[in-house]
């Protein structure tokens, strides 16, 4: 059963190699997505020397981080639920010998492995030709920062997997997957790194799983977070991971006694 998981995983990533103009036109738009970044937040910084803990210095490379890192969590695994489950081809799934939600995240990792080898790798490589990013040279922080990047797409990939199974109940989620991508970027500290939230909502935040996406580990490649912080944000993330299986166990679950087919 193990290698028929490992199926999933070589399938999707041929089938993501399949779509190469997808694939040059991404590195293109995330490239840009970092340069409008850098030059606005030169243009905030205006000479000084810290905001909010980040140096300008540790500001571009955790731009430049947090958005390759979301080439490689990224995935469409909550609309691609929420379509066999409207067109009713999630009933098929059912009766396969095989954890249909499993199946979904082995998909989800052969679509990062494709973004990590071929999209994040080429993408920081142009990252660190254009812009002034500082690469770690401690090979602990690159082995730990994998780790955490790890993480990241599998709490991400949680979160799909929730706002997905949705569709079971409203049918039509689409607003509620635009909704989740939104706040995901907003939350996990890609568009503002978290520690530039106002003080009440920084407390929030630290009760939500969004943090440990992109802030964390970002944080941990920039050096801002070292020593036993790192331990401590490691173990928020593990903690998230373990959290968000129950609500995922209890939603599915649920979903499978009120399943119903719409058309034919």
């Amino acid at each position: 059963m193990a290698s028929a998981y490992l199926e999933f995983i070589r399938i999707r990533f041929l089938l993501m190699l399949a779509y190469r103009v997808n694939y040059y036109s991404g590195i293109l738009i995330y490239t840009l997505n970092i340069g409008v970044y850098y030059f606005t937040w030169q243009a905030i910084y205006g000479g000084q020397g810290t905001l909010a803990g980040f140096t300008a210095d540790q500001m571009t490379t955790y731009i430049a981080v947090s958005w390759m890192a979301r080439a490689f969590y990224f995935n469409n695994m909550d609309r691609d639920i929420a379509t066999e489950i409207r067109d009713g081809s999630v009933a098929i799934q059912f009766i396969r010998p095989y954890n249909y939600l499993f199946v979904k995240l082995m998909q989800a990792f052969g679509e990062g492995l494709f973004r990590l080898l071929l999209f994040m790798g080429p993408g920081m490589v142009i990252a660190c030709v254009l812009f002034p990013v500082k690469l770690p040279q401690d090979p602990k922080q690159w082995a730990v920062f994998g780790v955490m990047l790890f993480m990241s797409f599998l709490i991400n990939s949680q979160l799909n997997m929730l706002t997905g199974l949705t569709a079971f109940f409203i049918e039509n989620n689409e607003g509620m997957i635009r909704m989740k991508r939104v706040v995901v970027d907003l939350f996990s500290g890609v568009i503002v790194p978290i520690s530039f939230f106002p003080g009440w909502l920084l407390v929030l935040n630290e009760w939500l799983p969004f943090q440990a996406i992109t802030y964390l580990p970002s944080s941990v490649f920039t050096g801002r977070v070292a020593g036993d912080q790192v331990w401590a944000a490691l173990c928020i993330q593990l903690l998230w991971a373990v959290v968000l299986v129950i609500p995922i166990v209890l939603l599915w679950r649920s979903a499978r006694r009120r399943l119903f087919v719409q058309g034919g």
